[in-house]
């Protein structure tokens, strides 16, 4: 029987000829070029291609969503609308409201100014007011000077109450409410203020939880860039056993800037 391995057609075909070679064909099917084509390191890329204006229109979304962050959960430009923080806060300027001040520490303290929003107690608006008292202070106006008083302590307002004007015109006698404020403006004749709502809902104290933010910056106009401390006149003045904590009341801290 003849055993020798014959050649078949098929094998014969199957070798390679250096004559007609075909060309190597693409190993890579549709299904992985698409996945190529869809890879992350592509979409932005993409994204840039379909925007018109291409990369400088994505730069200035991207913008306009850190801004609108920043102004949510950071900062906040405040217009002054009125004359009732004057002189130290002008009709038109623009602050700049730190509104992460009072979320991870202490709550407002006397001297700093707020804004806050008023509905409900002084209007539907927002508005900005210094801290005169906390929870528990007693306020009283006036002593036989003309000062007013928190906690029994007189309080020289001289460096920031507009000039010719009297700490107040209007007596009151009130002990803040724990988780509220009295506020006054600075511009005692031209302001709105807590005195004035004492017989409205609230008696004219501003629940902390309505607090906006402090301001910490005058940003604008540039002529009147400057940064927004705590006056040292109320460094002196005691805290009630109940805010301290303590029975021998205790102090605030005598610092000219925030805390």
């Amino acid at each position: 029987m003849d055993t020798e391995a014959q050649p078949t057609e098929r094998d014969r075909s199957s070798r390679p000829r250096d004559t007609d070679a075909e060309p190597a064909k693409d190993t890579q099917g549709p299904e992985d070029r698409s996945r190529s084509s869809l890879s992350p390191s592509s979409l932005p890329a993409r994204i840039i291609d379909w925007l018109p204006g291409g990369r400088l229109t994505l730069t200035v979304l991207v913008c306009l969503v850190l801004l609108l962050l920043v102004n949510t959960f950071l900062l906040q430009p405040f217009q002054i609308p009125s004359g009732s923080m004057e002189q130290g806060l002008r009709i038109g300027d623009r602050v700049l409201v730190n509104k992460v001040a009072y979320r991870f520490g202490p709550g407002p303290r006397r001297g700093d100014v707020v804004v806050f929003d008023g509905t409900g107690y002084f209007g539907h608006a927002d508005y900005i007011k210094r801290v005169v008292g906390v929870g528990g202070d007693h306020v009283v106006c006036c002593d036989k000077e003309g000062r007013i008083e928190v906690n029994g302590r007189p309080v020289d307002e001289s460096t920031f109450l507009y000039p010719g004007d009297r700490p107040s015109t209007v007596p009151f006698d009130v002990v803040v409410p724990e988780g509220t404020l009295f506020v006054l403006g600075d511009h005692r004749s031209d302001s709105s203020d807590s005195r004035d709502h004492l017989g409205s809902p609230g008696g004219g104290m501003i629940p902390v939880d309505d607090v906006i933010g402090r301001a910490d910056w005058i940003v604008w106009p540039f002529g009147h860039l400057r940064h927004l401390t705590r006056p040292g006149a109320y460094a002196r003045v005691p805290a009630t056993a109940r805010a301290a904590g303590r029975p021998d009341g205790g102090q605030d801290t005598p610092d000219g800037g925030h805390g």
